[in-house]
């Protein structure tokens, strides 16, 4: 994620994975894959750099995984358990693993 700045002074992350283009009419806009458009205050040049930027730091880390394995680069850390989960199928996971994903679903149009 990349962090830039509504014309109203608030900050928000980006996922630039998302970007299909970024515009530089006076103002930055910046078009995502599904049509949504945000007007920023940085500059075309700056959000150009702090996508290079992140794609650096996923290729780095990447790599350090390959070569240090997950548990030298990324800490897991311990994720308590919801009220509802009992404390023994926590066990039954493991302290160092991570709860299942929540399922995702298109938007509707």
């Amino acid at each position: 994620m990349i962090l830039v700045t509504r014309l109203n002074g608030s900050v928000f992350a980006l996922n630039p994975d998302l970007i299909q283009r970024v515009d530089a009419t006076p103002d930055t806009v910046v078009t995502l894959v599904d049509g949504a458009k945000f007007v920023i205050t940085e500059p075309l040049a700056d959000v150009v750099d702090r996508v290079m930027a992140f794609r650096a730091r996923v290729v780095a880390t990447a790599h350090a995984l390959e070569e240090q394995g997950p548990r030298d680069v990324l800490e897991l850390h311990s994720v308590p358990a919801p009220a509802d989960d009992p404390s023994d199928a926590r066990a039954e996971r493991g302290a160092d693993e991570l709860p299942a994903p929540v399922p995702l679903h298109r938007r509707r149009s």
